[in-house]
């Protein structure tokens, strides 16, 4: 019951929740890594293969080609597919492809196709210096519905030219970069540690490889963070060599533990 002796107590607890509230969505966006782009070596165009699980399962594959097909730009494309008994339960089928500006590693453009057994979504991400405009379809023929939603944030990533900016910083041991990227549907701050340094074998081969911890926060439409409800955190390993590859991931998520690993590794300019 709302009485107006109970007003005064409750209308200074709404107004302190929402000062806190900004005050903490302001706090965050301190912390987000201000170091321009590293000098680390930029990556050579590659071709890679991976293989994806859950726990002792392998669920999918999936094929990646990293170029550069001008002076002022990178471009990633990646495919991937369910196999196996999990593509009879769950068929998918995906297309990804990402530009980003070779200067200064911040993203231009991302396209994503998802065919599902009985439907399709098509994301596209278009990035300014100022954020993102995303424009989502999904469905069918005539039943397909578009969506067009914008996020504002400056310096803002997708996976792509996160991984290239992460990748040219020095990744020294105990590091913590926090990044704010926006995968596909929603915005997230992410927070990578640098664990430390350990040798680890894939399939691919052994490795000196750096041990780097994710943590996740979803962004709110008010940058209010947010806890994610599907993703708990991961481990990356990633090469401790010239390259800085992708080795593989172990992330804990609401299902289990999922994991991707390297299979195989082409540089296009192989020396």
């Amino acid at each position: 019951m709302f009485t107006p002796s109970k007003f005064p107590t409750q209308c200074f607890i709404t107004l302190l929740f929402a000062f806190c509230t900004s005050s903490l969505a302001a706090n965050w966006q301190t912390t987000v890594s201000k170091d321009p782009v590293g000098n680390f070596p930029d990556l050579r165009p590659v071709r890679a293969s991976y293989r994806f699980g859950w726990s002792g399962l392998t669920a999918a594959t999936g094929e990646i080609h990293f170029t550069k097909p001008s002076r002022d730009k990178f471009q990633f494309d990646g495919t991937g597919r369910t196999i196996g008994l999990v593509r009879v339960l769950w068929r998918l089928d995906v297309n990804h492809r990402a530009a980003a500006s070779a200067e200064t590693l911040q993203p231009i453009e991302t396209q994503q196709t998802e065919s599902y057994r009985w439907k399709r979504i098509v994301t596209h991400l278009a990035f300014t210096n100022s954020g993102v405009t995303r424009t989502r379809t999904e469905g069918q023929g005539d039943t397909a519905e578009t969506k067009t939603r914008q996020f504002s944030f400056p310096d803002l990533f997708d996976l792509h030219s996160a991984a290239l900016y992460l990748r040219s910083q020095p990744l020294r041991d105990r590091s913590v970069y926090r990044v704010v990227v926006y995968p596909a549907t929603n915005a997230y701050l992410a927070t990578v540690t640098i664990v430390g340094r350990e040798k680890i074998s894939v399939h691919a081969g052994a490795y000196n490889a750096i041990k780097l911890d994710l943590q996740l926060k979803r962004i709110g439409k008010h940058l209010e963070l947010e806890p994610h409800r599907k993703f708990r955190r991961a481990t990356i390993w990633v090469s401790d060599d010239a390259e800085r590859l992708l080795l593989r991931i172990e992330a804990q998520i609401f299902v289990g533990t999922v994991w991707a690993e390297l299979q195989s590794v082409h540089f296009d300019d192989a020396r």
